[in-house]
């Protein structure tokens, strides 16, 4: 028997029409979408997150005997949507079980961010890190089948965020909702939180952050499993920080299940995967669940919203 076969579809497009293409790729693609910048040098500091106009999109499906007729369906729908963006033509390729992971890897490279954060791929040696400084926290990643690299702006916004949020303020309990490759859950425990909780609703993600958190030294701070928003609300724990890393209209979706009720009074939550078109509906629902925006993070079309729950 030969080894199982993925199918990748790869679009080249702005930042606009790649947010619609993710919300259809999220339909097919077995592990969610990934969104890359392209072309961007230079470091991330707090106050410049740069960004390149375009954006690569890919998504991953198991090919089988579904899969001529998922292309047809991709293509038609992208057919369609080009009525209201440009939409570039679709590229397909096979890509072998063993290889899938090792795909985009050609394309990770370290960067800094923030004021501290410093984060590398796990195959690169740090001793090879010639602009490391003595107070970096390092975070060595490998996001395995699951996305998560930090090379989103919406990724550098949270991670910008959640380092001056925590800064000077050691013990707070975090939930990462939507953990992926772990990168936020394991920054936030290298920020010195007490315990972290880890929810994907991919198993692979939650297996992914678990392996990160072991590479990372903070397996003990981090509990990484399978589950949602539902998770938390049937439990009795409240967060003093919540990162919430997906899409705007999971977001929005959420807020109307109770999102706001997984904060402690006075907690702070921080929301990404935004473009700036949807910041105002985002903001309308986060009040609707009980919360208050106070801040918007952008970077270029990408904006991060920053809550907190009132203290009364």
């Amino acid at each position: 028997m030969s080894d199982p076969q993925w199918m990748e579809i790869r679009l080249e497009a702005d930042n606009e029409s790649a947010e619609a293409i993710s919300d259809l790729l999220q339909r097919y693609g077995h592990q969610g979408v990934l969104i890359e910048q392209t072309e961007v040098d230079g470091d991330f500091w707090e106050d410049n997150i740069p960004t390149s106009q375009t954006l690569v999109v890919k998504a991953y499906f198991p090919v089988d005997a579904d899969t001529p007729d998922i292309q047809q369906q991709l293509r038609d729908a992208l057919r369609y949507m080009n009525m209201m963006w440009t939409m570039p033509e679709p590229e397909f390729r096979l890509v072998d079980e063993e290889d899938w992971a090792e795909a985009w890897k050609v394309h990770y490279k370290p960067l800094r961010i923030g004021k501290h954060v410093y984060i590398k791929p796990k195959w690169i040696k740090t001793e090879d890190l010639s602009d490391l400084q003595p107070d970096d926290m390092l975070i060595s990643l490998d996001p395995g089948m699951a996305f998560g690299t930090g090379t989103h702006p919406s990724t550098q916004l949270c991670l910008v965020a959640a380092e001056e949020l925590m800064e000077n303020r050691a013990g707070l309990s975090v939930v990462d909702l939507g953990c992926g490759s772990g990168i936020l859950s394991i920054a936030a425990a290298k920020m010195k939180a007490s315990h972290v909780l880890a929810l994907d609703i991919d198993p692979i993600a939650a297996k992914a952050t678990t392996e990160n958190a072991s590479e990372n030294g903070v397996a003990d701070q981090i509990i990484a499993q399978e589950g949602s928003l539902d998770t938390i609300l049937g439990g009795a724990r409240r967060f003093d920080i919540a990162l919430v890393n997906i899409l705007a209209k999971v977001i929005m979706h959420m807020c109307e299940e109770n999102l706001g009720q997984i904060l402690r009074p006075g907690g702070v939550a921080v929301f990404g995967g935004i473009i700036h078109d949807q910041a105002d509906d985002v903001e309308t629902a986060l009040r609707q669940t009980g919360l208050e925006p106070y801040r918007r993070r952008p970077a270029g079309d990408w904006i991060v919203i920053e809550a907190r729950r009132p203290l009364t």
